[in-house]
């Protein structure tokens, strides 16, 4: 089997990171940012996590228990975004990218050496230095021979920072697995759950060094095939390939609670418009186009209301889907009910590029499909919301 060469990188503390790159005045003081609806912590600055602020912490528990942590309502569109031009990136070194999450990615490097004209280390040193230098984001790279190995390497890299070591990067070379894999537990490696740790605790085994040897007839009578694939990763074995081809959403949705209960329709309408847009800028993004559309309501007691219908010509923009939504919802509002959220999906997607051309389009929706495409410009250069419809 020919060894691998697999990189992991990892956004440091992303969704802070993302509103440090807008909000310069928020580095160096301690920042989290809340969930939706501001229900509790996802993300945690280095300076709110040495103050004790625990991921997953309710907000209204924390804001009274740290008065100098700065919280700020999450912005997932703004972070895919990001997001986005960090993926991008990766595909400067190698078109080998698993996006395994919104801030992490998987690389597959072997034999990029010839390529960059430099070592491994240096392949991941320069995309550190890059994208803190092109994008304004820092991250973290583990290096190995494996997905599990990688993952390792980058929490090495995080816990040196976390000591504050300047060190962005960390390699597990086949001089050092066994040394690593002596010092790590395998209730800290990566896809080892509650229930494989007890069975192996039950049989005296707790380091990655001492579940390595034990023999395989063992290991796969007790753990199966799951068992066997993790001690070859640790042992360095690629058994998990880096996956770079990723499948076409099946259905686009977005839905967010209201900061407060409603019943203003204008109001519903109007942050339903905001969802179609992104809807529709995601189709856009993937080259997709929606056969059926729907709006999903609901209510204050958690009452849901749905209603979808197939369009007779399939599009991405916003300023056809928003007169139907808009012809759906109002028959669906009923006055004196209390609304706690809005939602748009768009079903039925297919490719923008295989679609014929329809030979009675008229002007009209031509002018509408360059509007949207215009509107994600203005986006792309002065930031997102720079545009609203009205109701």
């Amino acid at each position: 089997m020919k060894k691998r060469v697999i990189a992991l990188v990892d956004c440091n503390n992303f969704f802070v990171a993302c509103e440090r790159l807008r909000k310069p005045e928020l580095v160096g003081i301690p920042v989290c940012v809340l969930s939706n609806n501001d229900g509790c912590v996802v993300s945690r600055s280095n300076e709110a996590k040495r103050m004790g602020v625990q991921m997953g912490a309710p907000y209204f528990i924390c804001k009274n228990q740290f008065k100098k942590v700065k919280f700020l309502s999450g912005d997932l569109t703004y972070y895919c975004e990001i997001s986005k031009r960090v993926m991008d990136k990766l595909y400067d070194f190698t078109p080998d990218v698993e996006i395994y999450s919104i801030d992490e990615a998987f690389l597959d490097l072997t034999g990029l050496r010839k390529t960059f004209n430099c070592s491994y280390e240096e392949i991941i040193e320069r995309i550190v230095r890059e994208i803190k230098e092109e994008i304004g984001i820092d991250v973290s790279v583990g290096l190995s021979y494996s997905k599990v190995l990688a993952k390792l390497a980058n929490d090495k890299a995080k816990e040196l920072q976390k000591n504050k070591i300047d060190k962005k990067t960390y390699k597990i070379g086949y001089r050092n697995i066994q040394k690593e894999l002596r010092e790590t537990l395998v209730s800290d490696v990566w896809g080892v759950g509650k229930n494989i740790t007890a069975l192996l605790k039950k049989h005296l085994i707790q380091t990655c060094y001492e579940f390595v040897e034990q023999d395989d007839v063992w290991i796969k009578k007790n753990l199966g095939k799951v068992g066997i694939d993790l001690k070859q990763e640790l042992l360095g074995d690629s058994i998990h390939p880096v996956e770079s081809i990723t499948s076409s959403p099946k259905s686009i949705s977005r839905s967010e609670s209201f900061k407060e209960f409603q019943t203003d329709k204008n109001y519903i309408i109007n942050e339903l418009t905001s969802h179609i847009h992104k809807v529709c800028k995601k189709l856009r993004t993937e080259k997709l186009l929606t056969g059926c559309v729907g709006v999903m309501l609901r209510t204050k007691d958690f009452q849901v209301f749905n209603s979808k219908i197939n369009l007779i010509n399939p599009t991405n923009t916003e300023f056809e889907l928003i007169e139907v939504a808009k012809k759906m919802i109002n028959k669906m509002l009923v006055e004196g009910v209390v609304y706690r959220s809005v939602g748009f999906f768009a079903l039925k997607l297919t490719s923008q590029t295989s679609q014929q051309i329809s030979l009675f389009e008229g002007q009209d929706t031509l002018k509408k499909q360059e509007l949207s495409k215009s509107w994600d410009k203005l986006e792309e250069k002065f930031g997102k919301g720079i545009i609203k419809l009205g109701s």
